[in-house]
Order: C-alpha cells, then sequence, then structure tokens
C-alpha cells in the first residue's frame, strides 16, 4: 500500500455570497491552552484539561514536555491527562524543540528552559524562524540567563542551562503578554522577587493561571509581582472556546445579512474583548449570553445579527486586546460605510507575517482601497469583486479573508492555508456547517 502523504500547499477557495447562521462550538483558545500544558507539566500532582486545542501549536508544546519527560495522555477530543513532574523535574531533551509555527510557545519557554539545568535548544518552523527573540532574550539575559539567538536576534534559540537567575523589576518597552509571561515564568525560579510593568494592558492568562495553580501573585495597576521559589499544585482545567477564532464568525455574520449565529462557550476575558469593543463601536449587534466562569476564565455564548457596520478610528487602547484579531476587524471595515483608520499597530508586522503589508495586498487583491502605512492601515469600505490572495502561509490571514467571500460579487481564491491549523483545526468544516461555501483544495509539491 503506498505511503500516504500530506500535500504539499492547501488553498482554499471560497464561493461569493452565502450567509452564516445556526449554533457552533469554537475550538479551545490557543494561548490559554498552551498554558495549560507548560503549568500542568511543572506542578505536583495530576491535571484533567478540557478543551484543550488539538491544533499543531498546542501539540508541538506537549511534544516537547514529552520529550522532557513528563506523562501526558491524550489529547482526545479535547481532553488530555498531565501528571506533573514538579518545577525541577524535568530532564534533558536530549534534541531540539520544535515550537513548530508558534511564537507564545517559544517565548514562554524560553522563560522556562532559562532556569533548567540542561543545555536545551528551541527551533520552529520556517514563519516562526524570522519572528524577533531578542525582545525576550533581553529580559531573561538581565535575570542572569544565558542565551544565543540566530541572525538578528531570531530563531533558533540556544539555552545555557544551570544558570543562577535573580528576580529582577522589568518595564515592558512595548505591551507584550508574551515577554510578560516569560519574565514571570522565569521569576518563579529565580532568587528573590520579579515584577513586570506594562505600558499598556495585555492578556492576562498567566496571571490566572499561577492563581490557579496556587501560585501567590500580587496586582497592582499595571505591575504584576510574584516571589521566586514557589511551587505549583494541580488542578483541573476547563480551557474556553478561542476568541480570535470566534472572531471570524463574528464579522462574518455581521457583514452577511441573514438569521443570527450563535457561538457557544466563547472566553470573553477583559483583556482579550477588544474584538467585541471594536465591532461594537462599529456597529456590530453582538450580544453576550449566559455568562459564567470556565477555569477561572469568564465565558459566554455570543449572539451576533447583522448589521450596519460604520468605520472609525480604531481607538489605540484597544489595539493590544484585539491584536490577534485586527486582520479579520480589517475585513469589517471593507464593507463599512467609510474610512476606518488602524494606528499603533506596529506589532502585526512581526507575526506569523507581515499583518499590515499582507492584508494591504489582499484587500488590494478583492478591490478593496487599502493604504498601508508604517503603524496601521487606512481602509475605505467598498465592495468586492473577488480575485486571488496570498496568505503568506498565516492562519489568520487565510481565515480572514474567507470570511470576505460573503460579501464578494466573485469567488475568491486563498493560497497557502495550511497553518490554519495551527490554531483553527478543521476550520473549513465548521465553516461550511454555517453557510459558508469554502472549499479546501489541496495541491501536490
Amino acid at each position: 500500500m503506498p505511503a500516504v502523504t500530506s500535500p504539499a500547499r492547501i488553498d482554499y477557495r471560497v464561493a461569493p455570497g452565502g450567509r452564516l447562521s445556526g449554533e457552533i462550538g469554537i475550538p479551545g483558545d490557543k494561548s490559554i491552552s498552551h498554558r495549560a500544558v507548560m503549568f500542568a507539566a511543572l506542578a505536583q500532582g495530576t491535571t484533567h484539561v478540557e478543551g484543550l486545542l488539538e491544533g499543531e501549536d498546542v501539540l508541538c508544546t506537549l511534544a516537547a514536555f514529552r520529550r522532557m519527560g513528563v506523562p501526558v495522555e491524550g489529547p482526545r477530543a479535547g481532553r488530555a491527562k498531565i501528571t506533573g513532574v514538579g518545577m525541577n523535574g524535568l530532564s534533558a531533551p536530549g534534541a531540539s524543540l520544535d515550537m513548530g509555527n508558534s511564537g507564545t510557545a517559544m517565548r514562554l519557554m524560553a522563560g522556562i528552559l532559562a532556569a533548567q539545568p540542561f543545555d536545551s535548544v528551541l527551533v520552529g518552523d520556517a514563519s516562526l524562524t524570522r519572528r524577533p527573540m531578542k525582545r525576550v532574550a533581553d529580559p531573561l539575559r538581565l535575570m542572569g540567563a544565558m542565551i544565543e539567538t540566530g541572525e538578528e536576534g531570531r530563531p533558533p534559540l540556544h539555552i545555557r542551562g544551570g544558570r543562577k537567575l535573580k528576580g529582577i523589576d522589568y518595564r515592558l518597552p512595548v505591551p507584550s503578554a508574551q515577554v510578560k509571561s516569560a519574565v514571570l515564568l522565569a521569576g518563579m525560579y529565580a532568587d528573590g522577587g520579579t515584577s513586570v510593568t506594562e505600558p499598556a494592558p495585555t492578556r492576562d492568562h498567566t496571571e490566572r493561571m499561577l492563581r490557579a495553580f496556587g501560585y501567590p501573585v500580587e496586582i497592582s495597576g499595571a505591575t504584576v509581582r510574584i516571589p521566586g521559589g514557589g511551587q505549583l499544585r494541580a488542578t483541573d482545567l476547563q480551557v474556553p472556546a478561542d476568541i480570535s477564532s470566534a472572531a471570524f464568525f463574528l464579522v462574518g455574520a455581521s457583514i452577511a445579512p441573514g438569521p443570527e449565529l450563535t457561538l457557544r462557550g466563547v472566553g470573553i476575558n477583559p483583556t482579550r474583548i477588544g474584538v467585541l469593543n471594536i465591532l461594537r463601536q462599529m456597529g456590530a449587534n453582538v450580544e453576550q449570553v449566559n455568562a459564567r466562569m470556565a477555569g477561572g476564565e469568564p465565558v459566554a455564548d455570543l449572539r451576533v445579527r447583522a448589521a450596519r457596520l460604520r468605520g472609525i478610528h480604531i481607538p489605540d487602547a484597544q489595539v493590544p486586546l484585539a491584536i490577534d484579531e485586527l486582520p479579520v476587524i480589517l475585513i469589517a471595515a471593507a464593507f463599512a460605510e467609510g474610512e476606518t483608520v488602524l494606528t499603533g499597530a506596529e506589532e502585526l508586522r512581526v507575526k506569523e507575517s507581515d499583518r499590515i503589508a499582507a492584508m494591504a495586498a489582499g484587500l488590494a487583491a478583492i478591490g478593496i482601497d487599502a493604504r498601508e502605512t508604517p503603524d496601521g492601515m487606512i481602509v475605505r469600505g467598498g465592495s468586492a469583486k473577488g480575485g486571488i490572495v496570498d496568505s503568506r502561509g498565516d492562519h489568520r490571514i487565510a481565515m480572514a479573508f474567507a470570511v470576505a467571500a460573503l460579501r464578494a460579487d466573485r469567488p475568491i481564491t486563498i493560497l497557502d492555508c495550511k497553518n490554519v491549523d495551527t490554531s483553527f483545526p478543521g476550520f473549513a468544516g465548521v465553516a461550511r456547517t454555517t453557510g459558508l461555501g469554502i472549499e479546501v483544495v489541496p495541491t501536490a509539491a
């Protein structure tokens, strides 16, 4: 029997028009899933996780901890059983640790590995290898870590073990939950206390999860402080549905006239709801119902109906709270009345792709007036004619333009969509159940 091979590339072909309706579940939050695996691995005892995202990025994080001696059962249907080895129980992996496409995993793992007694190397795919890591290496070096980066501060990361870390008071030069988290994770191993002060709020999943695992955390204004030398205690976790993945359906149901669409159990952490705040300011009709808590995180069902959107100047304060959702927010802007202006979003240039350039090129390809600026974009709402868009291997660009087809008058073909599985495995299938005419087109090498 011939071997089954994975296609070299996957494209999307999306039919024009349509409407989204029904009730769907969204995969687990990627940011929380990464952290759940890391904290459970370092805890004392066994943690049961439900709702874990089984995307390629999270599977890479699980594989890394297995290589370091952490017993893991699953995941199956979002459930995993992780038997922690304690703060000092990791063993040398014996080979490089592959973080796949995930900047979150690489930066947070750097904080953990900086304190281990063994050497380690963090690598990633071609996209991750282009992303800046100096921003996390620098504060870890201030703590006493020895980290070597690749050319221009990019991966791979070579981390020398056996270093004694000291606590620091660190002011983030730019908002970054990943850098904040890396410093805090290293701070658990440091002599003395460690604090991180943010110039603007960023997602607080690490702080919440530290508390869920019994680690003391003090928050005062924009500053988070932890003592060194503490322990993590195993706990059971429910990972909420990912609001970043839900965002594509929130925008799709807003721009396409039709019945309401309900998204079940979506995380509505206050540091992640920038997309809701921005869409509502644009006139979107999104209702939160059945609000509750899951694993220390607030969740709700989101009910969305089509609305007449208007262009706005996206508030700078909302940008860090919606950094991953900005590509699909720009799709909403493409079909809003008037002009939408995005500023203060330089961070988009160093994501899985240069998302400002990728979105501007994609919007132009389908006939939307979009002009990139150094830190954002100006989009004038109009009508889409369809066309061919290069996702540049970026999962969020690919899914954003799939949604744009709802308002196009011709099909949209999106190239290089294989990395969608890193954050939303099964996206095309879920999208079809809601009414999106999306076809997956495998392409051989």
